[in-house]
């Protein structure tokens, strides 16, 4: 990933093999290196090929390439790009053209060295779209969790957030329920508590009836503000007890459903899942 010039230390101790972005980080673990008697430590090259974020421009490869030549402390493992709109058929222009820089920069590093140098450029939705730019490897992102990026089914789901009812109450109409008497009842109903906020991970967006959990497969509304541990749902017409499973996420309520009641995208929701949820992990 991305290193910082004081873990160099460690990446050595541990073969943690660090991306090369710039050439003053490329100086500073030249130098790191040699003082600590390392040689062609395998790095990884990152070109900024449109994303404008991290990355050495095109034009500055043939000057890289003299660079790396000049020193055995380190030697390039892989040479990749990041493709911003892959997903999107407005870009195709833009990804294309990402695609030939990067081919083009790519080829100038490999023609300095005899050995070979991988390279990728693909991520989750450049797989399925762009096949003849998958290289040497690829990079499945979000497609891990099984999330695809055109919603077309050829990915399955293996993500699944849940937790289990704690209390379900019978709260008369025209009560309210959670914090500043958001949750407004309009009629006599069962009100059921779950053990999962925004500390969680849970958005309070979601709250005061924007979204939906899955109780025993059925639709169970958010009511009133999401709470920092907590959060109340509308069971009223769902048969049933105190410890179900509440579906926050899963099979049957993709994280796109969330993601797009919130305007964002997919990983926001997975990465804003806290330490402090368990994770099971199940293997086949």
């Amino acid at each position: 990933m991305n290193p910082e010039i004081t873990a160099f230390k460690t990446m050595f101790d541990y073969r943690l093999e660090p991306e090369v972005y710039s050439f003053h980080l490329l100086e500073e673990l030249i130098k790191a290196a040699e003082r600590e008697g390392v040689s062609n430590f395998p790095i990884h090259i990152k070109i900024d090929t449109g994303m404008h974020r991290l990355g050495f421009a095109p034009n500055e490869i043939p000057q890289l390439v003299q660079r790396l030549q000049k020193q055995s402390a380190v030697i390039p493992r892989s040479v990749f790009s990041h493709l911003v709109g892959s997903d999107a058929e407005r870009f195709d222009a833009f990804t294309r053209h990402q695609i030939e820089t990067f081919e083009a920069a790519s080829t100038t590093l490999q023609e300095g060295f005899k050995h070979k140098i991988i390279r990728h450029i693909c991520n989750t939705a450049g797989i399925e779209r762009y096949p003849g730019a998958q290289f040497d490897m690829v990079r499945l992102g979000i497609g891990l969790y099984g999330v695809d990026p055109f919603t077309n089914k050829m990915l399955h789901n293996v993500t699944t957030l849940k937790t289990t009812i704690l209390q379900i109450h019978e709260v008369p109409a025209d009560e309210t329920v959670g914090y500043s008497r958001k949750g407004v009842l309009t009629r006599d109903s069962r009100i059921a508590a779950i053990p999962i906020g925004y500390a969680d991970g849970l958005n309070r967006h979601l709250g005061n009836g924007h979204a939906y959990c899955l109780v025993n497969g059925q639709k169970a509304p958010y009511v009133g503000n999401i709470c920092m541990d907590v959060c109340m749902i509308d069971v009223t017409d769902i048969d049933c007890k105190e410890g179900d499973k509440a579906i926050i996420f899963g099979d049957d309520l993709p994280v796109t459903v969330l993601s797009d009641i919130l305007e964002t995208i997919p990983y926001e929701i997975l990465t804003s899942v806290s330490n402090r949820v368990k994770r099971v992990y199940y293997q086949d």
